[in-house]
């Protein structure tokens, strides 16, 4: 079962009492970051759900994808105003846009198709990533993303590259209700793992998505989501944010 590999040196210093969940779309980040979040009783923070809520607005407003400079205005004001709220709560965690509940909003195909090109303007991303590590916060989080150790909390004092078999992945995504992709005729898991595909290209030139120093490989293509949690929590543990498990 292949379970952990160390990128570069271990982490040598405390670091900050977060942990750090990344990689590709579909690797089963959400779900494990809930777990250990509901364990640990820490903040859970989807910084994904930011860029799909900033997404949600520009496609609202009606401003051309294409033109970065108009988007970066509209998500700047966006942020300037609070217009994005992010919940923590890892078993009802929800965003609000503007006042207004968009959880399920965000998760549809056009939001989903249209994500990348938000996310790809710079100035975006550096507004987004400061208003996450003010969700955050210094009392705990468990943060799932793209560039979580790299970017939003490299001093974390866990950083995981979670990943999994491409087919695997498509296939957990095509359970999960809220994929938010249209088959349009094919089979769902096709469809997703094309999806999927298109998402890693494009999202890597936005961010490239790799594993950083200190980062504990977890391959969940044989685990249950469980596994994969008691992995994470048992890292937790040896970097002394949580106490060992009684019994």
């Amino acid at each position: 079962m292949r379970v952990t590999r160390r990128y570069g040196a271990p982490v040598t210093s405390p670091g900050r009492r977060v942990v750090a969940l990344d990689g590709p779309s579909g690797s089963g980040k959400s779900t494990t970051a809930k777990g250990v979040a509901r364990v640990l009783g820490w903040r859970y923070v989807d910084t994904g759900a930011t860029y799909r809520a900033a997404t949600l607005s520009v496609l609202r407003s009606g401003v051309d994808l294409a033109d970065p400079e108009a988007v970066a205005a509209h998500v700047g004001a966006l942020l300037a105003r609070g217009g994005v709220r992010l919940g923590t709560d890892p078993d009802a965690p929800g965003v609000q846009l503007d006042g207004e509940d968009v959880s399920a909003a965000i998760r549809t195909p056009e939001v989903t198709g249209a994500v990348s090109s938000v996310s790809g303007v710079p100035a975006v991303r550096a507004g987004l990533v400061a208003l996450q590590r003010e969700v955050m916060g210094d009392a705990g989080a468990v943060a799932e993303g793209r560039d979580i150790a790299a970017v939003v909390a490299p001093e974390a004092a866990v950083k995981v590259y979670l990943d999994a078999d491409q087919a695997v992945r498509a296939a957990r995504r095509a359970a999960d209700t809220d994929a938010g992709v249209r088959a349009e005729g094919r089979d769902l898991v096709q469809a997703v793992a094309a999806d999927l595909a298109r998402r890693d290209r494009t999202d890597t030139r936005a961010t490239p998505l790799e594993a950083v120093a200190g980062a504990v490989h977890v391959d969940a293509t044989d685990l249950t989501a469980q596994q994969v949690v008691d992995v994470v929590l048992a890292l937790a543990v040896d970097a002394g944010l949580a106490p060992p498990p009684s019994g």
